[in-house]
């Protein structure tokens, strides 16, 4: 999938408390949801959000529990209740709906996969032992892409970021299987106890494969050596996020040059692209090291890491030994759950990333009904005259860059609810006379395929990167659209019979989010055609950046646990885009109600302070302090805190709403609040 799409992960709201006995139509705001002992100017996220954290307290199988999570829960039960539905009934063999059953019956079979254990995995592991020259890496390689494990770096088709209309190759570092470079190389004690805990479980997993204990501490050296080669050499995420430095596009024979020891004409014939003359080389450092690796460590060494990417990728999809030990390193250590999601749940995960479109046209026809398409299309176009105006607006912008602007925002792609045509899985066969590991394979291999027909085609403007049944949204910026799935769109988080105010505050500065990455420190390099091209003037370019800095020093003065702080230049883009949502959604609000009486007060809450406290709820959220830990190296979004205390203080409306005074602790002099959208 294309690097540059911009997710809003975790965006979900609730207008009320998540509880089976609370009607999920809702006029005004959950005062249960509140903590009206906490000053909204000191803390409005403990006074939005207080009284839904005490009543919500984490799960053991939750790093971070909140309203998100809750409707994820739901969209979870209602894909497991359309698969229960399907296990009923009797289907033609190679149907989806049999793909689907026969699946879903593979990953909840404990009993086979626990007198199974490793040896589905056994023929993949002695044919990598097999191998017994540097010559045979290059087919190993390519044949590991094809079955869903990515060893040394990532290799995709999508979007030229310079041509949009074509889809090219592209080669991304990676190869390490910790969730980020700094783990490697951190000198913290903390970071020190992860990687001791990392080379445990790599011993572990290489002994119930098979290995003798002695073997499996040095292919655990090996692999450990191997990956900390690879993320020293890593582009950190903070330099990932800029475009330009991430596109360099090169020949086959160039390639050929700085990765001398793969045979890349073999390569790409083993993965299926023809015709193949030049690719993205993403990050050309990182992948030099590559080079380095295959030419300095041992064939064995080698042999050893590769296996690991072969144990780590199947480990879902064996024994309960393999699974209850990769959750205690990567659920527990990092992220500090405390116990490991029911194996439902873990099945319904797998049936979306393997047939999701599938089932999400089996959960439209049940679940979205079509007045919440409608009602969103009118929400957006709302939202597009209010960015619109806020554009023709803005002080510190040129006439010519605005035009361009305004040329972008007009021709955005918007996707609401599902695709218009589904995608064909009658070639993806599902066989449950063989194992849930080669199953899983096959269904890679599908994938793999898939993505690799798109080589050198037109770019499909209306392909989806998320299923209907996916809680989520995100921008694209090669094709300039905004994408709403189906389960986003339903109550508690879309109510079509809720408080405008609230909704707004809620769904409005989600769709707002949106379209403000389009014009965020990412996606404004990126023109009305999705190409990667420079549309500013030099000059607003510059105030853009010194306006940016402003919301960069902001959030790097955050302090998120003990004397950690938040990563300002990481979050960059969605805190922008948090900020210009919350504007641009605010001014729809206010265009809606031109010529109409304020609507009343509610439970004692105006509608601009309803419009905040909506916003607010959207990110109530338990967190582990390991997760909190984890999550500040890892993910581009501020926590759930920061997005409400480090985004509210720069909106003026939210100080006239609640009446926020100097001497409170949120409070930011009007002269240094945030202006960009």
């Amino acid at each position: 999938m294309k690097k540059q799409i911009i997710f809003l992960a975790i965006i979900v709201v609730t207008l009320s408390a998540c509880k089976e006995n609370k009607k999920e139509t809702v006029k005004g705001i959950s005062l249960e949801n509140l903590d009206p002992s906490a000053v909204p100017g000191n803390d409005f996220y403990q006074f939005a959000c207080g009284g839904w954290l005490a009543s919500n307290p984490l799960k053991p199988e939750y790093a971070r529990f909140g309203t998100f999570d809750a409707l994820r829960e739901k969209s979870r039960e209602q894909v497991k209740n359309l698969i229960n539905e399907l296990s009923l009934q009797t289907h033609q063999p190679g149907s989806v709906a049999q793909k689907i059953g026969d699946l879903y019956a593979l990953a909840m079979d404990s009993v086979r996969l626990n007198a199974e254990g490793a040896t589905p995995l056994l023929p993949y592991l002695n044919k990598l032992q097999a191998v017994s020259d540097k010559s045979e890496l290059t087919a190993v390689l390519a044949g590991m892409f094809r079955d869903g494990m990515s060893p040394f770096f990532h290799p995709f088709v999508s979007a030229d970021d310079r041509n949009s209309a074509i889809n090219i190759f592209h080669l991304y570092q990676g190869g390490y299987s910790l969730p980020d470079r700094d783990y490697y190389l951190e000198k913290t004690e903390k970071a020190t106890e992860i990687r001791t805990k990392y080379i445990e479980l790599v011993e572990q997993l290489f002994v119930l494969s098979g290995y003798a204990p002695e073997e499996a501490a040095k292919a655990s050296a090996a692999t450990m050596a191997i990956e900390t080669q690879l993320a020293k050499a890593a582009f950190p995420r903070e330099k990932l996020r800029d475009p330009v430095m991430n596109y360099h596009k090169i020949t086959v024979e160039e390639l050929a040059r700085k990765v001398s020891c793969i045979d890349w004409p073999l390569f790409f014939q083993t993965i299926g692209i023809k015709g193949i003359q030049e690719l993205n080389l993403s990050q050309a450092e990182p992948l030099s090291e590559v080079n380095k690796v295959l030419a300095s460590a041992s064939l064995t060494d080698i042999k050893y890491y590769l296996s690991w990417n072969a144990i780590l990728a199947s480990s879902s999809f064996l024994s309960d030994a393999y699974s209850d030990a990769t959750f205690e390193f990567f659920g527990k250590t990092l992220s500090g759950k405390e116990q490991q999601q029911e194996r439902w749940k873990r099945a319904v995960n797998v049936i979306d990333g393997g047939l999701g479109e599938a089932v999400g046209q089996f959960y439209v026809e049940k679940y979205f009904p079509p007045a919440a398409k409608e009602k969103m299309l009118n929400l957006v176009q709302n939202l597009q005259v209010s960015l619109s105006e806020r554009i023709t607006n803005l002080p510190w912008m040129s006439e010519e860059t605005k035009e361009k602007a305004q040329e972008k925002l007009g021709v955005f792609h918007v996707k609401i609810g599902y695709p218009d045509k589904w995608r064909d899985y009658s070639k993806l066969d599902i066989n449950v006379e063989e194992s849930y590991v080669e199953n899983i394979v096959r269904s890679n291999n599908f994938d793999f395929d898939y993505m690799i027909g798109k080589f050198n085609q037109p770019v499909d403007r209306d392909e989806w990167f998320m299923n209907p049944q996916t809680v989520n949204a995100y921008y694209n910026p090669t094709t300039n659209e905004i994408c709403f799935p189906a389960a986003i769109l339903q109550p508690p988080f879309f109510n079509i019979d809720a408080d405008d105010a609230v909704n707004y505050g809620a769904i409005g500065v989600v769709i707002g989010h949106e379209m403000t990455h389009a014009f965020d420190d990412q996606g404004r390099q990126y023109d009305k055609d999705g190409n990667l091209k420079d549309w500013w003037t030099a000059e607003d370019a510059n105030r853009f950046k010194e306006r940016a800095q402003v919301l960069v020093d902001c959030f790097d003065r955050i302090v998120v646990l003990d004397t950690v702080h938040a990563n300002g230049r990481y979050t960059l883009g969605e805190n922008i885009a948090d900020q210009g949502g919350l504007q641009v959604s605010w001014q729809a609000y206010q265009n809606t109600l031109k010529g109409k009486e304020t609507p009343a007060p509610i439970d004692g809450y105006t509608d601009a302070q309803r419009f905040f406290l909506g916003y607010a709820t959207v990110w109530a959220s338990n967190i582990r302090d390991a997760e909190i830990l984890r999550l500040t190296k890892v993910d581009p979004h501020s926590l759930a805190k920061w997005r409400v205390n480090g985004a509210l203080p720069q909106v003026d409306a939210w100080y006239d709403a609640f009446d926020i005074t100097p001497d409170q602790a949120l409070y930011v002099p009007k002269e240094n609040r945030v202006a960009i959208w």
